[in-house]
């Protein structure tokens, strides 16, 4: 998915304001009661404004009264100011319970369309995309958009009224005082301005590295006993090593040139304040300023330049979110080239399914054709293996028929109805797929064979028993309650796989595809496997990936599949017969006694 996500952000080019317009439209949410949100940030920067003009009349009528110091005047302003940062701090308050709730509730929407998506693309998609970059999109991306909504957003709301406000109360007190501190400061805002575009780079750079890490450990993790096993330990930790130190480098890269704005906001925030200093000190020697409005604009002046300093690191802040909601919606403007027809799509009635394949041709982007000219038809409860050497086209056969993608050309129909046509929900109650590594759980062995429903204890035990396989049930340590451990890690092969059929019994599907689910057990295994498969597919259609013997022995026909064509078709007897490849394969079969073919 990576070149995909990747012509989508090229299809969408956009700047960081369109970016964060289209990232608020993706989580209304975040706008719902956005005027009171501001209307209390308003009251809460008006309230800062007020203590400047308090301390100039607290000053100038209070303690410079022409008569001497007029306490009653001190202790009016005094209250009205405490009075006002009362209000202030509860506004404040509810500004951000408001924003922490509004954000989370928006986030936590985009991070659910998101997942969905992801969901919704293809395998052939997912598969194209490193397993930690995808789930770096909907975990530490909306993470850190969310950090900036919460804390950055608002405050850059806040710090321009009160910049704004600011400057209105400098330019009464002071015209001249005003026009130089916005002398000292638009240098700035010009430097910072033409940075953005360099900081955002620089935190796009760091949000891939990000996914670099989370992709390398993943594999460490995942791979602990293959890493072992080949003793490639020092090799894998030079692959996270090498992660890790490209993602110190970016992110290095990305603190300094922050660093470098936001230390010039502090310089030209100090220099600011001297030159203020002097500059005022003479005006109120000349009489153009009393002591409480000089008084007054040097709050005033920490006022604006505090906003200014915040508004660079917020302005850098931003620039890693809008990298974040850039790599989120370009998962989002992924096509989801297998698409569910939705409302508009057929519902299959229930019974055995017939299976057709139209002139079906299928090719990987970029590579060459793995299916060709495939036209074969499967009569409803029939059982049908397929076989072939390594590369025949054999499980993309079955991707096919499951729609975990859809062919390059020709159609797939179940029951005369394309399968493009059927309703996904449909689809995926009609038509199960055992994987040849069934995936477990990190729950009980109960948990992980009613997934698919919710089914009672009393039914899982009675499909065991149906499948042949209580023996197996009281072997086991605790029974359905048994752990099955991460990935089923605490099961055999073989066992994990007894589990991915009574799950896929429970199912009660009407077309059983099987991709190679006897492939690597043993042999007393095999037999279990065999005798639950056998009740598993009885009334059923089942099409069976095989690479044994006994699944082609089983099977009422066997289609013979090379070079993504079917070479031959018909009972198991007829074909061993024959002089063709079916022979050819079922001789080697025997001479390795059974053992999985290519």
């Amino acid at each position: 998915m990576s070149a995909i996500v990747g012509d989508a952000s090229a299809r969408h080019p956009t700047g960081a304001w369109a970016t964060l317009r289209r990232g608020i439209r993706l989580s209304p949410e975040l706008t719902a009661g956005l005027w009171i949100t501001l209307l209390l940030a308003a009251v809460t920067t008006a309230g800062r404004v007020v203590v400047p003009v308090v301390v100039q009349r607290v000053t100038d009528n209070g303690l410079l009264a022409p008569g001497g110091p007029d306490v009653g005047v001190v202790y009016r302003y005094l209250s009205v100011a405490a009075g006002v940062v009362v209000l202030t701090a509860a506004c404040s308050y509810a500004v951000n319970v408001r924003l922490f709730t509004a954000s989370e509730s928006g986030l936590a929407t985009l991070r659910t369309k998101a997942f969905r998506h992801i969901h919704d693309l293809s395998v052939l998609t997912q598969n194209a995309e490193r397993r930690g970059s995808m789930v770096a999109r909907v975990t530490t991306d909306v993470d850190t958009i969310s950090q900036f909504v919460q804390f950055g957003g608002i405050m850059l709301i806040v710090s321009l009224g009160q910049v704004t406000l600011a400057t209105v109360l400098m330019v009464i007190y002071s015209p001249v005082l005003a026009a130089v501190t916005w002398g000292c400061f638009i240098p700035l805002v010009i430097a910072v301005r033409s940075m953005q575009k360099s900081l955002g780079a620089a935190y796009s750079a760091v949000r891939e590295r990000i996914g670099d890490v989370l992709a390398a450990v993943s594999e460490s993790v995942v791979g602990a006993a293959t890493i072992r096993s080949f003793g490639v330990e020092q090799r894998t930790a030079q692959r996270l090593d090498t992660a890790i130190e490209g993602h110190r480098r970016a992110a290095t890269t990305a603190h300094i040139r922050s660093s470098i704005a936001f230390s010039a906001g502090q310089f030209v925030g100090g220099i600011t304040l001297a030159v203020v200093l002097v500059v005022g000190t003479w005006l109120a020697a000349r009489g153009d300023m009393t002591l409480g409005e000089l008084l007054a604009y040097l709050f005033l002046v920490g006022l604006f330049t505090q906003p200014v300093q915040q508004a660079t690191e917020i302005l850098n802040e931003l620039q890693n979110a809008v990298a974040c909601w850039r790599r989120v919606i370009a998962v989002l403007d992924t096509p989801a080239d297998v698409a569910d027809p939705g409302a508009a799509g057929v519902v299959l009635p229930r019974g055995p399914i017939s299976v057709d394949f139209e002139a079906v041709d299928f090719a990987y982007p970029g590579g060459p054709p793995v299916l060709r000219e495939v036209s074969e038809h499967v009569a409803p409860a029939s059982r049908i293996a397929i076989v072939g050497e390594t590369g025949s086209g054999k499980s993309t056969f079955a991707r096919l028929l499951t729609r975990l993608m859809d062919p390059t050309m020709g159609a797939v129909r179940l029951d005369g109805v394309d399968i493009r046509e059927i309703r996904f929900e449909s689809l995926r109650s009609r038509v199960v797929m055992v994987p040849q590594e069934g995936f477990l759980f990190d729950d009980t062995v109960l948990e992980n064979i009613r997934f698919g429903g919710p089914h009672s204890r009393e039914e899982v035990e009675l499909a065991l028993t149906e499948l042949g396989l209580d023996g197996w049930l009281r072997g086991l340590p605790l029974g359905l309650d048994t752990p099955a451990g991460q990935r089923g890690e605490s099961l055999s092969a073989g066992e994990r796989q007894l589990v991915a059929l009574a799950r896929a019994y429970l199912a009660d599907p009407d077309l059983l595809v099987l991709d190679e689910a006897t492939s690597a057990v043993d042999p007393a295994t095999e037999v279990r496997l065999q005798r639950a498969l056998d009740s598993l597919a009885r009334g059923r259609t089942s099409i069976a990936i095989a690479h044994r013997i006994s699944t082609a022995q089983a099977a009422d026909e066997v289609i013979v599949m090379a070079g993504g064509r079917v070479r031959q078709r018909g009972p198991h007897a007829e074909l061993v017969a024959e002089d063709g490849p079916y022979a050819a394969l079922y001789a080697s079969w025997v001479a390795n006694q059974g053992a999985p073919a290519g």
